[in-house]
C-alpha cells in the first residue's frame, strides 16, 4: 500500500510525533533519583498540579478536583513526565488499578485544544480527563482521550502555556 493509496486520516494528532511519555509512579521523589543518578536524566522542575495551579478540572466529564505532584524533565528531544497521584478521582487511579504503575500516556501538541477536541469528538473518541489554567497567564490546557483500547495507551492533547510559573523545586538542586 502507498502513502497516496492510504485512507485519510480521521485524526492528525499523531503526525507531528510525540512530544511527551508520560508514567505514573509510586514515589515521585525516588524516582527521579533513579533517573538522575543511573542515567544522568535530569534536571526535573516539580510541579503540584490541582487547586489554586489547575482552574478548571473535570474527569469523566463532570466538575472534580483532583492533585497530583509532576517532574517534568528531558530525554533528548522527548520530555519526560513522571506523576504520582495524592487525590480525587483521576485516569491516573483508574490506570493503576486496571495495570499497576508504569507508562500511561502519549503527548501530542495542539494548538487549539477546543478544535483538537472537536475533531476527536467527531471521530468517535471521548476525553475522559482534563485540567487548564496553569500557565502563567492562566492559559494552558491538557485532556486525555479514550484511547487505550484502540492503540493500546492513551493520548494526552497539550495546549503548551506561553509561559510557565517557576517549579516549586528543581533535582538536582543547583
Amino acid at each position: 500500500m502507498t502513502r497516496e493509496s492510504r485512507p485519510k486520516p480521521k485524526l492528525t494528532f499523531l503526525q507531528n510525533g510525540v512530544a511527551q511519555v508520560a508514567l505514573i509512579v509510586q514515589d515521585l521523589d525516588k524516582t527521579v533519583e533513579n533517573y538522575w543518578n543511573y542515567f544522568g536524566i535530569g534536571p526535573w522542575h516539580f510541579y503540584t498540579y490541582g487547586k489554586p495551579l489547575v482552574k478548571k478540572m473535570s474527569y469523566r466529564g463532570e466538575p472534580v478536583e483532583y492533585k497530583m505532584r509532576v517532574a517534568l524533565s528531558w530525554i533528548g528531544s522527548l520530555r519526560i513526565e513522571l506523576i504520582e497521584m495524592l487525590e480525587g478521582p483521576t485516569v491516573y487511579a483508574d490506570f493503576v488499578k486496571e495495570h499497576g504503575h508504569g507508562v500511561h500516556h502519549f503527548g501530542v501538541l495542539v494548538e487549539s485544544m477546543e478544535e483538537a477536541i472537536a475533531q476527536a469528538q467527531e471521530a468517535g473518541l471521548t476525553m475522559t480527563q482534563d485540567g487548564a489554567g496553569f500557565g502563567k497567564d492562566g492559559d494552558g490546557h491538557y485532556a486525555y482521550l479514550n484511547t487505550e483500547e484502540i492503540i493500546g495507551t492513551t493520548i494526552e492533547l497539550i495546549e503548551r502555556p506561553k509561559g510557565r510559573l517557576e517549579p516549586e523545586k528543581i533535582y538536582p538542586p543547583k
